[in-house]
């Protein structure tokens, strides 16, 4: 959307201002002139109307870049907010396996006397390359 809305603002800036500086010569004539061809005449109305249309494409434009940009800052507060809910879930569970531990540690607390825990394992995409 952030793409789409810049895209559609260049494209209505380019197009008028095109549009002005081959119309320079002013006159009672309205014939349009575009990259060197003449594809249409206009009347004032008609080329009041068309500023009105351009006006209103660029906004659009503007409203979908200002748009995704605030689509993009909630996700990536919301992804924040959940890996640091993540992290501190993960410090507190770490935190009761320890007191667990400690409570029955002598092997009377179900687990054999020499068995170890598992470590908890970072996931795949946080560990450092080549490890």
């Amino acid at each position: 959307m952030l793409v789409l809305g810049l895209l559609l603002m260049a494209g209505a800036a380019a197009f008028a201002g095109l549009l002005i500086a081959d119309n320079l010569s002013g006159g009672p004539d309205y014939t349009v002139s575009l990259l060197g061809s003449d594809p249409f005449t206009i009347s004032t109305l008609g080329a009041f109307l068309g500023g009105i249309a351009l006006t209103l494409i660029f906004g659009l434009g503007m409203w979908m870049l200002l748009a995704g940009t605030v689509l993009a800052r909630h996700r990536s507060k919301k992804r924040r907010r959940d890996r640091d809910t993540a992290t501190r879930a993960a410090a507190e569970r770490d935190d009761l396996a320890g007191r667990m531990e400690g409570e029955g540690g002598s092997g009377t607390g179900g687990e054999p006397a020499g068995h170890r825990r598992p470590t908890a394992r970072r996931p795949q995409w946080l560990r450092p390359h080549g490890h």
